[in-house]
């Protein structure tokens, strides 16, 4: 799988073609492919009845024309509001409002896809691990995803179920003063690690913690990345993926690498 050949150059849709399409939709990962996306990454939640959802935040208010917690909502009262309606490129118009756009099941977006793309899924809260595990096997998954968490506890009971698992924060952490003074790092359990470039306004050394883990075969994909000189500089530096906005932009930046 591409995501995890530490040879690729992968380039990934961030929550689809975030630049140009709702986040976290169907139609945003549907521009994200037909632009030559290589993977996806997008994020899950679980709700109140314990349906798998494609949608980044906690609550509804930044993307959506509702209020309140994901997780206080059953499925279908989920589905009723508008995932179009806070999407602007410039602040003054939301081209998606009203269009019908909705927060999507797990089950559909793996449905609208093609069926050999790589997916990196990122798991937003433990709650929805039991959840994700049941869909990786009803899906036929596990050959063609990496399954990430900020919070070590999202992915701790999925581990040696038969699919790659991306680091925890807490994990990259305990890697930072070894990378950087090029000391030996033991062979991590997990598979990949997707990071940003800063972390609360501290630089992360990327280049420097993809090469202490790469002897142990685990790939560096980084995220948010829009622009294509910082692409380009990290391909070289040794990174693997870059996930971003604007995947096909992205993809003209790896020609001249």
């Amino acid at each position: 799988m591409i995501l995890l050949d530490p040879s690729a150059r992968p380039v990934i849709g961030h929550r689809g073609n975030r630049a140009h399409a709702p986040e976290n939709t169907i139609p945003s990962m549907l521009e994200a492919v037909a632009a030559g996306a290589e993977a996806l990454e997008f994020d899950v939640h679980v709700t109140r009845d314990d349906v798998l959802v494609v949608v980044h935040d906690a609550t509804l208010d930044r993307t959506t024309n509702g209020t309140g917690a994901v997780g206080a909502f059953d499925a279908h009262a989920l589905r009723q509001f508008d995932a179009g309606a806070r999407f602007t490129k410039d602040g003054r118009t939301y081209p998606w409002r009203g269009r019908g756009v909705v927060i999507p099941l797990f089950d559909e977006v793996i449905e609208s896809l093609p069926t050999s793309l790589p997916l990196i899924i990122e798991l937003k809260t433990p709650a929805a691990a039991p959840a994700l595990r049941r869909a990786i096997v009803r899906h036929g998954l596990a050959h063609r995803i990496i399954v990430a968490g900020f919070d070590p506890a999202s992915t701790r009971d999925l581990r040696g179920g038969g699919f790659a698992l991306g680091a925890s924060t807490p994990d990259v952490a305990r890697l930072l003063a070894p990378s950087l003074f090029r000391r030996p790092v033991a062979a991590p359990w997990f598979q990949a690690m997707c990071i940003p470039p800063s972390h609360n306004g501290f630089p992360i050394p990327v280049a420097s913690l993809a090469r202490a883990t790469r002897p142990h075969g685990v790939v560096t994909h980084v995220w948010t990345i829009n622009d294509p000189a910082k692409a380009q500089r990290l391909w070289r530096q040794g990174v693997q993926g870059i996930i971003s906005d604007d995947p096909a932009l992205m993809l003209s930046a790896r020609i001249g690498v």
